[in-house]
C-alpha cells in the first residue's frame, strides 16, 4: 500500500513573484514512493537542484547527482524540476531543498514524512479451554507504527475498552492493549477482535481474532407438551440441558427410583415420551446431567386428570365464581351506604359546635352554650335513608 499526498502546510514561497522556488511537503507511507516538485514561474534559463537532508545533491538539473538506484527523474525544465524517491524508508525522513542559482542563490524547503506503517497485532494470554470463573488477561500487541498506531478491542461486533501502553524503539513505537475478563458461560464462542487504527491503514485495517472456548457445568431445564395433562393422552417431557463438554447422555428416573412401564414410556436421547397417560402415572419425574465440572437436574411433577371430572370443575369453578361477584358488589354498597351517613352526622355536630363557640364571651360559656346546643338538636335531628 504505497501513497503520498501533500501536508495541509501548503507551499513554501520565497516571494510573490518573479524567480521564486515553489516547493510542497510531502507525505509517504514506508516502502512507497515520493514525489518531489519545484516549480519557478518566471524563470530567465536558470538552473534547478534537488538536495537531501544531509545536503547532498540529488539532482541538478537533468544530471543525477547521487549513486542511488531508488531516486530517478520525473521531470526536468526550466519552470519544473521533479524527481521521485522509491521504496522510502525511516532514514529518507527529513527536510528537503529545492535551489534556484541565481544571483542570490534563492531555495525553498519541503519536509517529506514518511509514516511506520504498524505490522498485524497478536493477542496472547488465551487459555484454551478456559474454565467458568478462571481471571485471563488477553493482551494485543503491534509493533513499527509511526506515529503510534490505536489498539480497539471489540467482543463480538460491541467495543470493549483496554489498558493501552506505548514504548518508543527508534523512530517506531510498540504499542500494546489488555483486557482482562471474568470468563463465564456467556463468554464461550465469543469472538475478541483487536484492531489497529492507522493514518497509514485507511484502508486495510488490521486485526487479529480469538474466539474464547469456556467450558461449565450444566444447566437442566424439563419442558412438557401439555399444560393439563389427561388420561389416554400423548405427553412428551423434554430434557434441555446446556453444558460444556456435553452433558450426554442424561437420565431420568420416577420418584426417586427407576422408570416403572418401560413399555408406555419411551426413553429417546433427551426425551421422555408416554404413549397413554393413566393414574398410575403420578409422580415426581427426575432429568439429571453430568459433565467432569458439576452435575444439574430438574423435576417435573406428573398430576394425571381425569377428563369427565375435569368438565364437572370447571362448572364448579363457574359458579364459585358468580357467587364471589354478588357477595363483593353488595359489600361495595353497604360501605357507600354507611359513609354517607357518618359524614351527615359528622357534619351537624360539628356546625352546632361551633354555635355554641361564637355566642359564648369565654371559653366555659362556649362549652355550656354548646352542651345545649346539643340538646336542642335532639329535638330538631333528622334522619337521612
Amino acid at each position: 500500500f504505497n501513497w503520498s499526498c501533500p501536508s495541509i502546510l501548503g507551499f513554501y514561497t520565497l516571494g510573490a513573484s518573479g524567480q521564486y522556488p515553489l516547493v510542497q511537503n510531502v507525505t509517504v507511507t514506508q516502502g512507497g514512493t515520493a514525489n518531489l516538485t519545484c516549480r519557478v514561474e518566471y524563470n530567465d534559463n536558470t538552473s534547478l537542484q534537488w538536495s537531501n537532508p544531509a545536503q547532498q545533491t540529488l539532482f541538478f538539473g537533468d544530471k543525477k547527482a547521487l549513486r542511488d538506484n531508488r531516486i530517478e527523474l520525473v521531470h526536468a525544465s526550466w519552470s519544473e524540476l521533479t524527481i521521485s524517491i522509491s521504496d522510502v524508508s525511516l532514514s529518507d525522513e527529513g527536510m528537503y531543498t529545492c535551489s534556484l542559482f541565481t544571483m542570490p542563490v534563492r531555495t525553498a524547503r519541503a519536509y517529506l514524512t514518511v509514516l511506520g506503517v504498524p505490522e498485524k497485532p497478536e493477542i496472547n494470554g488465551l487459555k484454551k479451554p478456559a474454565v467458568e470463573g478462571d481471571y485471563i488477561t488477553l493482551t494485543c500487541i503491534t509493533q513499527g507504527s509511526k506515529p503510534a498506531a490505536d489498539l480497539r478491542w471489540f467482543r463480538d461486533e460491541k467495543e470493549v475498552k483496554g489498558a493501552k501502553e506505548v514504548n518508543a524503539e527508534g523512530k517506531t513505537f510498540t504499542v500494546q492493549s489488555s483486557l482482562q475478563l471474568h470468563v463465564d458461560r456467556n463468554d464461550d464462542g465469543v469472538a475478541y477482535t483487536c484492531r489497529v487504527d492507522h493514518v497509514a491503514l485507511v484502508q486495510t485495517p488490521q486485526q487479529a481474532t480469538e474466539v474464547l472456548e469456556v467450558q461449565y457445568a450444566p444447566r437442566v431445564e424439563i419442558i412438557h407438551s401439555l399444560e393439563v395433562p389427561q388420561e389416554g393422552q400423548y405427553l412428551k417431557l423434554e430434557c434441555l440441558s446446556k453444558g460444556n463438554p456435553s452433558p450426554d447422555p442424561v437420565m431420568w428416573t420416577k420418584d426417586g427410583g427407576e422408570l416403572p412401564d418401560l413399555e408406555r414410556m419411551i426413553v429417546d436421547g433427551r426425551e421422555l415420551t408416554f404413549t397413554s397417560l393413566n393414574k398410575t402415572d403420578n409422580g415426581t419425574y427426575r432429568c439429571e446431567a453430568s459433565n467432569h465440572l458439576g452435575r444439574s437436574s430438574a423435576e417435573y411433577v406428573l398430576y394425571v386428570y381425569d377428563p369427565n371430572a375435569l368438565g364437572q370443575h370447571g362448572t364448579d369453578h363457574a359458579l364459585i365464581g358468580g357467587v364471589v361477584a354478588v357477595v363483593v358488589f353488595v359489600t361495595l354498597c353497604l360501605i357507600i351506604v354507611l359513609g354517607r351517613y357518618l359524614a351527615r352526622h359528622k357534619g351537624t355536630y360539628l356546625t352546632n359546635e361551633a354555635k355554641g363557640a361564637d355566642d359564648a364571651p369565654d371559653a366555659d360559656t362556649a362549652i355550656i352554650n354548646a352542651e345545649g346546643n346539643h340538646a336542642h338538636a335532639e329535638e330538631k335531628k333528622e334522619y337521612f335513608i
